[in-house]
């Protein structure tokens, strides 16, 4: 990113090439639709382009992409004007390892993810799914740590109630 700032376009390719796959797949969780997942990717790298002369030097570049993401998802709602809800269809995160998959269950635990509130929903899948310390989410969201870990808490507190009697 340092590089990106500092002019060299090249660096931009790098930064899209290896995160725009990890953002797509969290996008397309967040709001439910793989569809508006690949707009707002494209939103969010904008948004990154634009923000660049904002990039603090030595900051931590994932969770400062992750928050223009999320914003970008936010926006995205308030103008739809409508709740995100999920499409029914599963998103699938490019180059993965084909896994057996109990199709079932994952469409009820997405189904579930939808039902939390966006503060709870966004930490679970930074934090869980993505690999972001819930500090690193606490300062891109300009949050307490202590708070993100309450929104987490309470997600999967109630995605225990959602999803109870799943299991096997």
């Amino acid at each position: 990113m340092e590089l990106f700032c500092q002019g060299d376009e090249k660096a931009f390719d790098a930064l899209f090439d290896r995160h725009a796959p990890a953002i797509r797949g969290y996008l397309a969780r967040l709001v439910g639709s793989p569809a508006l997942a690949d707009d707002l990717t494209q939103t969010t790298f904008l948004s990154l382009v634009r923000a660049r002369g904002r990039f603090l030097q030595g900051a931590r570049f994932k969770p400062w992409l992750y928050a223009i993401a999320t914003n970008a998802a936010r926006d995205s709602k308030r103008r739809r004007a409508e709740p995100v809800t999920a499409t029914g269809e599963l998103p699938a995160g490019e180059g993965e390892e084909m896994v057996v998959r109990d199709l079932g269950m994952e469409k009820q635990v997405h189904a579930a993810l939808q039902q939390l509130p966006d503060s709870q929903r966004e930490a679970i899948l930074q934090h869980r799914f993505h690999g972001i310390s819930f500090a690193e989410i606490a300062a891109a969201q300009g949050v307490s740590e202590s708070a993100v870990k309450v929104r987490a808490h309470r997600g999967y507190q109630r995605l225990r109630q959602l999803l109870k009697g799943l299991g096997p």
